[in-house]
């Protein structure tokens, strides 16, 4: 099959690529028509949402291009999962399984350029949506399952099959099954055993069901309920399911001619690394899905509070927005947003660069497994995800607040937003752990870091470093170069506060020494992430809005501005505890987001306009106030006038 590549990205300046990603006009009106086709609907029971779910799915995936050309734009990707977010994140969740994380194996880790025919007739029913892919990984009995999977996949040679058993019912694994009469695909990760040794952790395709059901050999539970991502999940487990040689996607390993396993990776965490690359594409683009969600549910928010009337005695029937504390919370959401889509940008840029490297992204994960194997799979593009998905779930968060109980309807779609990114905090690589594992690596290896205002090399760090890195920076809290800088010399002084602890504990054993300062590596690990964004939002100003003139490009600097003094608000305590700022500093910081405040109130409509998705995708009712025939508060679609 001939693939037709999507036009190159040329990262063009201007706000909408700095928002959106640099994807050919018709590839977005492409996606929106197929999104619009099916208005959102909330289908709460499984008989219900599945076929909706998997009919919108179906729809997307044919106006699409196959997975192997998507999976290799990594603005296409992205685009395509953040506006698939604001339709519907459970379908944005269902696209990632069967396109990100299913066939985004087949077409990382089958063997050769193309893999088996077995794999080729896969992949292209995952691409017509003729069959339903799902990605088995997690084991349900046991933390950190990723670093050790029970599943196992042992070699019959006389068959020239694999044979995959689960073990134990905590070895069942857990994950996305709806409930329809289709062809199910799985990936599942198990262990291979052959000629009586152990060749590590691979991917395996798995025809998991049909129209009858499960497949002979596969058992599954009932419907888990996750309340936060309305979706079918359940504990699927696997004995005796035989699937052919082909299936094994086993990248370049092979068996010897003895039966024995060969990997030239050379090692069980390599390969482990090896097979769960596509975590990057997943990080690359899920950053933006969780930036567009926090920018819709701005605007949903900041609509919603200029035409709800108040009834306070002081100020009876003026609009919500009227009032300054709602100003001061939306307008510091949509520059918080905002910044998120300057991270977003960089994320998407460092997802391309592993892409585009020679041999694609094949060898490029060379980190330590820690506590769990994401920092090693890409130690900055997990980084992004971490921070990106907790800064967005604490805006959403914040505009339900300011919707009062309106923002907790499900039609008007902040709760399904929250419950996307709330719900991807453990998935996709546990957030937690990587911002552990992310302090862990940083005191105590080496690192090249990205950006003008990237640290002194962690080795180099003594006791007067801190001092050292907070000597230059600018005392004016407007100055572009502020917040990046006050966070460089915090990442400082917490890591070399980090390897002084460390050295007193050098004689215990990894456990001992690292358990009492996981807590101080968590920290680490998110003032690292932290100064990674801070240092996009300069980096997005230089190389999207260079030709975008005035006034949206002043009305964006001041977003950026504004999101930057309100971080360091909220990291206040820690800043003056750590010895980062003296009380000074911070004393101009909330004259200065007033101002800011006022210079933004002229330029909402435009702000919204670019912000904001279609209508017909959103589907929200917040922003209409219901007619007085109507006082039960039934939402119609938004006005446009």
């Amino acid at each position: 099959m001939t693939l037709t590549p999507l036009p190159p990205c040329t990262t063009r300046p201007g706000a909408r690529p700095l928002l959106h990603g640099d994807c050919p006009p018709d590839f977005l009106r492409t996606v929106h028509e197929a999104l619009a086709r099916h208005p959102y609907r909330i289908a709460v029971r499984p008989e219900e949402r599945d076929p909706y779910l998997g009919e919108r799915l179906r729809s997307l995936l044919r106006a699409l291009p196959p997975a192997r050309t998507l999976l290799a734009d990594a603005d296409a990707l992205a685009a395509t999962l953040a506006w698939a977010a604001v339709a519907d994140p459970r379908l944005a969740m269902n696209l990632v399984t069967h396109t990100v994380l299913c066939s985004g194996s087949l077409v990382r880790l089958a063997p050769g350029a193309t893999g088996t025919p077995e794999v080729r007739e896969a992949l292209d029913a995952l691409d017509r949506g003729d069959a339903r892919g799902s990605y088995l990984i997690t084991e349900t009995g046991r933390a950190n399952s990723h670093l050790g999977a029970m599943t196992r996949a042992v070699h019959d040679p006389e068959r020239g099959q694999f044979v995959l058993d689960t073990p134990d019912p905590g070895a069942a694994k857990f994950a996305g099954v709806p409930d329809a009469p289709e062809r199910r695909l799985a990936v599942v990760l198990a262990r291979v055993e052959a000629a009586g040794r152990e060749g590590g952790v691979f991917p395996f395709l798995v025809e998991l069901a049909d129209a009858d059901g499960p497949r002979p050999g596969v058992e599954w539970s009932a419907p888990v309920e996750v309340g936060a991502l309305p979706l079918t999940l359940r504990n699927v487990s696997l004995h005796g399911v035989r699937v052919p040689v082909g299936h094994w996607l086993r990248d370049t390993a092979s068996l010897d001619t003895d039966g024995t396993p060969a990997d030239p990776l050379g090692s069980p965490d390599a390969r482990l690394r090896r097979s769960l690359d596509v975590g990057r594409e997943l990080w690359g683009a899920l950053p933006s899905a969780a930036a567009a969600l926090a920018r819709q549910s701005t605007v949903l928010a900041l609509r919603h509070s200029r035409r709800r009337a108040t009834l306070t005695r002081s100020a009876f029937g003026a609009p919500l927005f009227s009032h300054r504390s709602q100003q001061r919370a939306l307008l510091g959401a949509l520059a918080d947003s905002y910044a998120l889509g300057c991270a977003a940008a960089r994320a998407r840029e460092l997802l391309q660069d592993l892409l585009d490297a020679p041999g694609g992204p094949a060898g490029r994960a060379t980190g330590t497994l820690g506590l769990a194997p994401w920092t090693a799979v890409s130690r900055d593009l997990s980084a992004y995800k971490a921070y990106s998905v907790r800064e967005a779930e604490r805006v959403v968060a914040l505009c339900q607040r300011r919707c009062g109980h309106h923002g907790l309807v499900d039609a008007n779609r902040l709760a399904g937003y929250r419950g996307f990114l709330h719900a991807f905090d453990p998935a996709g690589g546990d957030s937690q752990l990587i911002l552990y594992d992310l302090g862990r690596a940083l005191a105590t290896e080496p690192y090249a870091p990205h950006g003008p205002y990237a640290p002194e090399p962690y080795e180099s760090y003594g006791p007067e470093a801190a001092r050292r890195a907070s000597a230059p920076c600018p005392t004016d809290p407007t100055d572009p170069s502020w917040w990046p800088t006050v966070l460089r010399a915090h990442e400082t002084a917490l890591a070399d506060g980090l390897r002084r602890a460390l050295r007193t504990r050098r004689h215990l054993d990894d456990f001992e020494r690292w358990n009492p300062l996981l807590d101080l590596a968590g920290e680490l690990g998110e003032a690292h992430a932290a100064r990674l964004a801070a240092e996009d939002v300069v980096r997005a100003g230089n190389r999207f809005l260079t030709d975008v003139g005035p006034p949206l490009r002043d009305a964006l600097e001041d977003l950026g501005t504004l999101a930057a003094l309100r971080a360091a608000r909220r990291r206040a305590g820690e800043l003056l505890t750590r010895g980062t700022l003296a009380p000074a500093a911070l004393v101009p910081v909330a004259a200065e987001t007033e101002r800011l405040c006022d210079r933004l109130l002229p330029h909402l409509p435009l702000l919204e306009g670019l912000f904001s998705f279609p209508d017909d995708i959103v589907c929200s009712g917040l922003g209409v106030r219901p007619p007085a025939a109507h006082p039960t508060g039934a939402f119609l679609p938004e006005d446009p006038s």
